[in-house]
């Protein structure tokens, strides 16, 4: 059966599936190990165990939850000349240079003939068709041609396509005004525009109330609702940088400060104390109106199924393991959606509060400590340093840095934040009272100035942030392996943890310095997939040499999202302005042996007697010509045209080198171009 699945499982890998069927059955162990079944040995069908049938169903349930494989998906049907019916699934957001709403197919228009189906797609409006008209539950004709959803290509990059995957999305359009005609008839579900109207509301509460600039709003709406788009990119990046990004992203601590408010205020109010089940549901509604308000998010719905789990047993004497109640949520997350997995929310939630549960009381019992305030104070270290074992290995994998100041951070952010919660919580509530409103505003507004002020100042310290560490997968794991192995010596004085703790640290140095060794000896042509701009490294080493757009150097989003990421993966950290293996004139570049041309603005070239012999000619700014006049200079073994040029050029270009039988790369439809010159 599992071969039989993996067989029929697209575009997601063999490695995927087996590590979500791991996922699944160390779940179900862990839930497993303080029941019956596993006290007993409980098996069925003549030996089979539960937990190959618990594999067999997690690696059933990721094939299943594939829409790709549903007879109805609207992509098996499509064609370029169809027109969607295609109903708008949210608000539609601004965005700098579009606007953006998720949409749902409804049906393919194939002449006369209009068939149902459904999936989803990524929906972008140019700024000059005023899509503010549309609303959520809108119906629109489109009759643009679907792209697929791909990766930039660039080293190290993000990988959109996977993630847009796991949410069962493969295609997106940039629809102008022409392009889509909206319906008269409107397809709402009434529970989610419920959701949608409040989230608004709760939003212009809090623009309304918070006047004390645009970054205080910003992350006012982030802590409350996990509402983004208003916040500043280079103020996120201080948060992170200090290790308390965690705290506009809406996670189990949030969840958790309403679910201690939710029990003392009903265990206050008349009536409802006296009822255990009326408790329990008012909770629990209130707990998952909240996640859903900001979004569901994995980290948010793990949280709610978790305090599901603590709120019924311990309201009805059923007290249990946490380490059962948590082994149940991920195992009912999974089952309902097994892509939550590869969610770095969902990860890292979990790892955190498994840290919490093991360590921190030992980390609190290193000191005794008389103070209580004081106490209070290490408790508060205590359960960040705990939160701090298993995540960081995670954080360094994914971002690449580790914040050296977040004990500070988290010791002045997570008070503040926690105040600045309840806060907006009861300005929500009052705002209809003209002074408790306004005052509330005010005191939110200052909490959060003060907060961002804090962590601005601390995060522009020297050493606030080690930043740039490269990590692999397999770097990761024995990371964990020797953290996991310390711990275990510590906590149990173990030896043979001790001695395995000293064989990982050996392999850990060997993996560093085979990468250190690889590193040296690398010598790279790297064209960036930079949307309309020029980006290309000449790789030595350690070392690089940019050429490209100015705008590259100093916009701190576009470098970090498209070029950051490519040079740790690489190891670059050394920005030079000449490598000793290129030699350049003009724009001729001889690179190891390899000659490359940059072509940028229109040039006019006379045919030679012979044919000059290149390797590389890149195409970029949309000069003025074509490809036969260089085909008559040059012998080119390939022709790069980069993301700076028109589509409607590349397209053009492509053509031509087809007809004269040509080699050429597009970046923008293959991604990035990366040449490893052999030393």
């Amino acid at each position: 059966m599992a071969g039989i699945l993996l067989q029929w499982y697209g575009q997601v890998s063999v490695s995927t599936i087996i590590v979500s069927a791991i996922i699944f059955s160390t779940s179900w162990l862990l839930f497993s190990l303080f029941s019956l079944a596993v006290r007993f040995k409980f098996q069925f069908f003549e030996g089979v165990s539960i937990h190959g049938i618990l594999l067999s169903l997690g690696l059933f349930i990721c094939w299943q939850k594939d829409i790709r494989h549903n007879r109805d998906w609207f992509g098996q049907y499509y064609h370029d000349s169809d027109y969607l019916v295609v109903r708008v699934d949210e608000p539609v957001i601004e965005k700098a240079k579009s606007y953006k709403a998720n949409g749902v197919v409804e049906s393919i228009v194939h002449g006369n003939n209009v068939t149902v189906y459904k999936g989803k797609i990524l929906l972008y409006f140019s700024k000059d068709s005023v899509p503010l008209k549309l609303q959520y539950g809108d119906r629109i004709l489109i009759s643009k041609k679907l792209q697929q959803i791909k990766n930039s290509g660039n080293p190290g990059a993000f990988n959109y396509e996977r993630y847009a995957a796991f949410q069962q999305i493969f295609h997106n359009v940039y629809l102008k005004r022409a392009d889509y005609v909206i319906l008269t008839e409107k397809d709402i579900n009434h529970f989610q525009q419920f959701i949608f109207v409040a989230r608004e509301g709760i939003l212009n509460i809090l623009r309304s109330k918070i006047s004390s600039g645009k970054d205080e709003l910003g992350i006012a709406e982030a802590l409350l609702i996990g509402y983004t788009n208003d916040l500043d990119k280079d103020l996120v990046q201080a948060y992170s940088n200090t290790g308390v990004v965690h705290i506009i992203a809406i996670s189990g601590m949030h969840l958790g400060l309403i679910y201690v408010m939710l029990v003392w205020i009903f265990a206050k109010m008349p009536l409802i104390n006296r009822s255990k089940i009326v408790q329990v549901i008012l909770i629990l509604c209130c707990l998952w109106l909240f996640s859903l308000l900001t979004g569901a998010a994995a980290s948010v719905t793990r949280a709610a199924v978790m305090f599901t789990f603590i709120t019924v047993g311990a309201n009805f004497k059923r007290r249990s393991s946490i380490y059962n109640s948590l082994a149940a949520s991920a195992f009912v997350m999974l089952c309902y959606n097994p892509f939550f997995l590869w969610d770095v929310g969902f990860q890292l939630s979990y790892l955190a509060v498994i840290g919490i549960i093991i360590f921190q009381k030992p980390i609190y019992n290193w000191f005794y400590i008389k103070n209580k305030w004081i106490d209070n104070t290490w408790k508060l270290l205590a359960i960040s340093l705990s939160a701090q074992v298993l995540t960081f290995p995670v954080c360094i994998y994914y971002f690449h840095q580790f914040p050296n100041l977040f004990l500070i951070t988290n010791l002045i952010a997570v008070p503040l934040s926690s105040l600045v919660l309840y806060a907006e919580i009861g300005l929500v509530a009052l705002y209809g009272i003209p002074v408790a409103g306004a005052w509330l505003g005010k005191i939110t507004g200052w909490l959060v100035w003060l907060m961002n002020h804090v962590i601005l100042w601390i995060s522009r310290s020297p050493f606030a942030v080690w930043d740039g560490i490269h990590a692999t997968t397999l770097s990761t794991l024995v990371l964990y392996a020797l953290v996991i192995a310390l711990c275990a010596w510590l906590l149990n004085k173990n030896k043979g943890a001790f001695r395995f703790a000293l064989f990982c640290a050996l392999a850990f140095a060997m993996i560093f310095s085979k990468e250190i060794w690889d590193m040296k000896s690398q010598q790279k042509l790297i064209v960036y997939n930079v949307p309309q701009h020029e980006a290309i490294d000449f790789v030595s080493g350690n070392s690089y040499w940019f050429i490209g757009d100015s705008i590259l150097l100093v916009d701190g989003v576009l470098k970090n999202f498209h070029l950051k990421p490519a040079r740790i993966s690489l190891q670059l950290n050394r920005k030079t302005d000449s490598i000793s293996e290129l030699f350049t004139r003009q724009k001729f570049y001889y690179f190891s042996n390899r000659k490359i041309i940059i072509i940028d603005q229109p040039i006019a070239f006379e045919t030679p007697p012979q044919k000059i012999d290149v390797d590389i000619i890149i195409i970029a700014k949309n000069p003025k010509l074509k490809i036969a006049q260089l085909a008559n200079v040059f012998n080119c073994r390939q022709f790069i045209f980069d993301a700076s040029n028109s589509p409607w050029k590349i397209v053009q270009w492509q053509n031509e080198c087809r007809q004269l039988n040509l080699s050429y790369h597009s970046i923008p439809d293959e991604g990035a171009f990366v040449y490893d010159i052999p030393i």
